[in-house]
Order: C-alpha cells, then sequence, then structure tokens
C-alpha cells in the first residue's frame, strides 16, 4: 500500500480544487486505519450516448481511486438527467424522455469499463432513492436553498439579468444533486470545475444531516482538438472513445505540442516522474516531439481497441501519411443513381460524413478530396460513371462503386 503522501500526490495530480486537503487527509488515515475504503462519488447524466476524452478525465481519477483500493460509485443520473444540468447553459435545457435516458445509460456502463475495473465498480443509478421522494420530502428540500443564493451562480446570474427564462425544476438541480451524495454517504466527490456550485451543496446537506461532509474535487475541462475550446461534440474538436482505433490514433496525433502533455497529465496512466522524463527528454532535444506523441497516440487508442489495434493504427499512419500511400482496408459502398449527386449528399451516402451540413462545411474547409484532386465547391455534382475515391480529412476514406439505376 502506498504512503499517504503517496496517495495524496496521485489524487491531487491534475486536480483544480480539493476541498479540503485536510479532511482527505484524515479520511485517508481513518480508511488505511480500519481497512474500510472510502466511498467515491462521480455523477453523469446520460445526455448523449457517446462519451469523448473530455468524459474520461474523471473516469482517469476515479481509476486511481480504484488502484488504491477505494470503492468507486460510477453514477448515472437517470432522474436527474429528465431535468437536465443547466450548468453552463444559457436557456432551459429540453428534459430527456425516459427512453432517451435508459438508452443512453445503457451505452455508458458499456464505455465506462474500458477504463474503470468492472469488479472493483458499483453503477448505481439516482432514480432509486430520488425516485421515491414525496411531494413533502421535495418541499422539504427546496427550503434549505435561497434564491439569493441560487442567483450567485453565473449562469444563473447572466440569464436573470438577461430576461431569459429560468425554470423552477432547475434550481433544482443541484439540491437534487447534493441529496445524491446523502443516499449515497459519500466520502469524496468528483467533478467537472464547472461543477462546483453543484458538488458543494452535497457538503452542505450532508452536514445539515448529520454526516461527515464529501471532500470535493474538481478536474480541469479538457481543451479539445483546437486546443482553445472545451472538447465537445457540437464543436467538432472532440475525441470519441468508440470511434475507430485509426481514427482515434490520427486525433492525438493531431494536437498541438503544448496540450499534448495536457493529455499526458489528465489521461495518461504515466506517472508524473515519467512524464516529466519525457518533457525534459523532449526539450533537451534527446527525442522528437512526433515519438513523444506518437506514445500516447498508442496508450489512448489501446486503452479503447487493445494494443493490437493500436499498433495496426499507428502502422496505418505511418503508410499513409509518411509515405503518402493508401490504408489497406478501405471501405466499399456501392451507390445507386440516375443523375449527377450533389458531393455533400454522396458524403453521407459513403458514410463518411453524418449530415450534409458537416460535409458542407468540409467541403469548405477544404478537407474533400476526389481521386486525390480537392474539391472546394459545396454545390459540386459528381457524375456516378465507375467508381471515386473519397477522402475527407486526414484519414476518412471511402471508394465509392457507382451502379446507374435505369429508368
Amino acid at each position: 500500500m502506498s504512503s499517504i503522501e503517496e496517495q495524496i500526490a496521485l489524487i491531487e495530480r491534475g486536480v483544480v480544487d480539493c476541498i479540503s486537503r485536510e479532511e482527505l487527509l484524515k479520511k485517508l488515515q481513518r480508511s488505511e486505519e480500519t481497512g474500510i475504503p472510502l466511498i467515491i462519488k462521480a455523477g453523469f447524466d446520460p445526455t448523449a450516448p457517446d462519451l469523448h476524452l473530455g468524459h474520461t478525465v474523471l473516469l482517469q481519477k476515479l481509476k486511481h481511486f480504484q488502484d488504491l483500493g477505494h470503492e468507486v460509485h460510477f453514477l448515472i443520473g437517470d432522474f436527474t438527467g429528465m431535468i437536465g444540468d443547466p450548468t453552463g447553459k444559457s436557456e432551459t435545457r429540453k428534459a430527456l424522455t425516459v427512453e432517451d435516458v435508459a438508452r443512453n445509460a445503457e451505452t455508458y456502463k458499456q464505455q465506462v469499463f474500458k477504463i474503470l475495473d468492472p469488479q472493483k465498480t458499483r453503477v448505481v443509478f439516482n432514480s432509486a432513492w430520488l425516485g421515491k421522494l414525496t411531494s413533502i420530502d421535495m418541499i422539504r428540500l427546496a427550503s434549505e436553498l435561497t434564491v439569493a443564493r441560487m442567483l450567485e451562480r453565473e449562469d444563473f446570474r447572466n440569464r436573470f439579468e438577461g430576461n431569459k427564462p429560468i425554470s423552477i425544476h432547475e434550481f433544482l438541480y443541484p439540491l437534487i444533486q447534493g441529496y445524491d451524495s446523502v443516499a449515497m454517504e459519500a466520502d469524496v466527490e468528483l467533478g467537472g470545475t464547472d461543477q462546483l456550485f453543484n458538488v458543494l451543496m452535497g457538503r452542505d446537506l450532508q452536514r445539515s444531516r448529520g454526516q461527515e461532509p464529501q471532500v470535493v474535487l474538481t478536474m480541469p475541462l479538457l481543451e479539445g482538438l483546437d486546443g482553445v475550446n472545451k472538447m465537445s461534440k457540437s464543436l467538432g474538436n472532440y475525441i470519441g472513445i468508440t470511434e475507430a482505433a485509426g481514427d482515434i490514433y490520427g486525433k492525438v496525433l493531431s494536437i498541438s505540442d503544448e496540450l499534448m502533455f495536457r493529455y499526458y497529465q489528465l489521461l495518461s496512466d504515466l506517472s508524473e516522474t515519467e512524464i516529466d522524463t519525457l518533457k525534459k527528454s523532449m526539450e533537451k532535444g534527446e527525442i522528437h516531439p512526433k515519438e513523444v506523441k506518437k506514445q500516447l497516440a498508442r496508450e489512448l487508442t489501446a486503452r479503447f481497441h487493445g494494443r493490437q489495434e493500436a499498433v495496426r493504427a499507428e502502422e496505418s499512419f505511418e503508410k499513409v501519411f509518411q509515405q503518402k500511400g493508401l490504408p489497406d482496408d478501405i471501405p466499399e459502398v456501392t451507390v445507386n443513381a440516375v443523375q449527377p449527386l450533389w458531393l455533400p449528399q454522396l458524403l453521407v451516402d459513403a458514410g463518411l460524413v453524418k449530415s450534409t451540413s458537416e460535409g458542407r462545411r468540409m467541403v469548405k474547409q477544404n478537407a474533400v478530396s476526389l481521386d486525390g484532386e480537392k474539391i472546394d465547391d459545396v454545390n459540386a455534382s459528381i457524375d456516378p460513371e465507375g467508381d471515386v475515391l473519397l477522402r475527407v480529412g486526414k484519414r476518412r476514406f471511402c471508394r465509392v462503386l457507382f451502379q446507374k439505376v435505369t429508368v
């Protein structure tokens, strides 16, 4: 077992807020003396079916606690997900249906065990206790927070001052999230820096009910591929953990050298000492930055697809981008056509983009080529003759086989 100071060092790696370190130290010491593991809580509302690397910052910290022998509770907010977390939102968030929540929650359960040990993880749903609260319970809970305190939150204050509506149920969200900590008797709660108000609420509610307040740890919001904005699917700057091995590998290689070490700190299994050694070797010119980045790309790709797939992804990348060749496994799609096809629609049909709007955007960004020639006209039409090789960005290929339909 690591010493208390070694445990603290691992736990504090990458952490922004620790409230408080003294309380955390006492909890760790008591756990060591009694042999009773701490209950570590992190909640995820199943608002979308797929997780990206930004979500895994918290998962990686949960894994640190698992490695130290503590009990991780992965909380799926199936109840809170139907309210919608208002954090950082400029308008009322659309509530999810019961079916949406159930579907997304199931995919979360499958994805988190790419990082967490399923034998050491308790997956819990907050509907188990929140669904049992009566109307009287909710009124009593609501009495514990004032409107003035709620308006201390920047997002709510901005909406209030901007005369934008705030629904009453959004005020309930922090209280309900805090009540989760009471029901779970959590010792530690993890959250992003944007969740600080919500996770502190858990401390307040635990204290008012005679429980020892949880320690709050917040983690930074991971920047996306652009190195500026928070990783987000809506911004297109994300690396999804269910993406193909080649896509994960290639996207990691596309990040800046500066951002690379932030990813190392927040996502890698390497120790701080090992990361520091890599950084110093790179700064001294003993190792090329690309080799350091390739090591990170291999590690993250292997985490979600296995070591063998990571090796294949690297070999494919080397062939395509360094030897200027083409991958061996270019998918083929047969498209039936009567007349010339609009290029953005053809990209959708070939499975290279999810929508024609994304296709238009990629064309405008000069990221689409046809048989090796860049296409920058969003109104371009392709004659359905023979076959063509389409490429979007650096990593997406498809050979389209046209089959004319006789009318």
